[in-house]
């Protein structure tokens, strides 16, 4: 795990993805779960964001909820995080594949549908 250089990240800007086993912005870097068991959190989950400068710190794309439960290890809560990565991964790079979204500061908002609308 490293970070890329700026110059890598401004000719690829909102198009690196990357998948984070905890609700960003908490919990960032290595050993997630080791960090939400140790502060005690009810819930956490995983996060789908672009890749900036930053450490797990560009714009949000999605994030899915999973419970922090009373018997858990790093292992259990790895393996219930791991199973919901695989879901919200794809959901969220086909919203950025369709190019149905926008970047607005730190956000990544989705459009809606002329459908929808």
């Amino acid at each position: 795990m490293r970070l890329l250089s700026g110059y890598f990240i401004e000719a690829y800007r909102h198009r690196i993805l990357n998948i984070h086993p905890s609700l960003l912005p908490a919990f960032p870097g290595l050993d997630a779960h080791k960090q939400v068991l140790k502060h005690g959190v009810k819930w956490t989950g995983c996060t789908v964001h672009f890749v900036d400068e930053s450490l797990d710190g560009g714009p949000i794309i999605a994030q899915r909820i999973v419970p922090v439960l009373d018997n858990d290890t790093e292992e259990t809560l790895s393996e219930r995080i791991l199973e919901q990565e695989h879901k919200l991964y794809a959901e969220a790079l086909a919203q950025i594949v369709g190019g149905n979204y926008e970047v607005v500061g730190r956000r990544v908002i989705a459009r809606r549908s002329s459908r929808e609308a």
